[in-house]
């Protein structure tokens, strides 16, 4: 597994301090509810989301604590989408960050509760945002994460996912679908950080947008290449699931040499989409989303 930086440790040490902080404490009523939320949230993950909303705004000189709440709303948003992913009306998983899924430490009910409530403190948390970000900024990030979230994309994704078991995809076809589902909320990790700065140059504002596209269907590739050649511990997921479930991949569908070079190009295109930028953090970011498993 190849190490994150000394500098992004540091940022997700922050967000599991920020992560704490943020949920309701499993004392306060409904506790169960909330320790169920918390069970999901806190203690696993790469934070991928958060890192990506601290790295793009480190590049564009913003303060961490302007970062806190976008990050923290970002990594709830994509709890709460992994809770309900894992349901037995969905993916039907049993294990999620190296642990039982969260209808499987509760139940059923408690789980889809517990993926609403965390969906709906995500966007509390925008409106509670540092009193450094305007009213208007506030409505843009607003905009931003429910669009990313909805059926237009994160949610439209999974739906589209769930219609293409046991189907054959094209590769646009199914490129379309990862821009949804996965893609969506990394894109909007990236545009969060960059709506904290007003007046940003709409150059540099496409290019991180860009960055981000190319990012997020990099992830899925090499998600879709870890589900064949990783095993369950170092995924912390239920390996050969996808595969299982007749759910189309790049593997699948276009072979794993071919998907192995698509992943080398979306990391370099993701790379020359930040030329100019002082971003190390977010190429740092891209390179180990491709090599994840060595």
């Amino acid at each position: 597994m190849k190490a994150l930086s000394f500098a992004l440790q540091d940022y997700q040490t922050r967000i599991e301090s920020v992560l704490d902080r943020v949920l309701p404490s499993p004392e306060i009523l409904p506790m169960r509810l909330h320790e169920a939320m918390r069970y999901s949230v806190l203690n696993g993950g790469k934070r991928m989301r958060p890192l990506l909303v601290y790295a793009t705004g480190g590049a564009l000189g913003v303060a961490p604590e302007v970062l806190d709440m976008p990050a923290a709303a970002i990594e709830l948003v994509h709890v709460y989408s992994l809770i309900h992913d894992d349901l037995p009306a969905m993916d039907d998983d049993v294990l999620r960050r190296g642990k039982p899924t969260c209808h499987r430490a509760y139940d059923e009910a408690t789980a889809i509760l517990a993926g609403d409530a965390l969906q709906a403190l995500a966007f509390q948390l925008i409106t509670q945002a540092h009193e450094h970000l305007s009213a208007e900024q506030r409505l843009y990030m607003l905009q931003q994460l429910s669009f990313a979230a909805g059926s237009r994309g994160m949610v439209g994704g999974q739906a589209i996912d769930l219609a293409s078991v046991g189907k054959t995809l094209t590769e646009l076809e199914l490129e379309q679908m990862h821009i949804h589902k996965t893609g969506a909320l990394i894109r909007s990790s990236v545009l969060l950080a960059a709506y904290t700065v007003p007046d940003l140059p709409e150059k540099q504002l496409n290019q991180l947008d860009y960055y981000a596209k190319c990012l997020g269907l990099a992830f899925q590739v090499q998600d879709d290449i870890l589900d064949i050649e990783s095993d369950t511990q170092t995924l912390g997921k239920t390996r050969g699931a996808d595969v299982a479930a007749g759910k189309p991949t790049y593997p699948s569908i276009i072979g794993m040499s071919a998907a192995k070079r698509k992943l080398n190009e979306l990391y370099l295109e993701a790379v020359a989409a930040l030329e100019g930028l002082n971003a190390p953090l977010l190429l740092e970011i891209a390179e180990f989303t491709v090599k994840r498993v060595r």
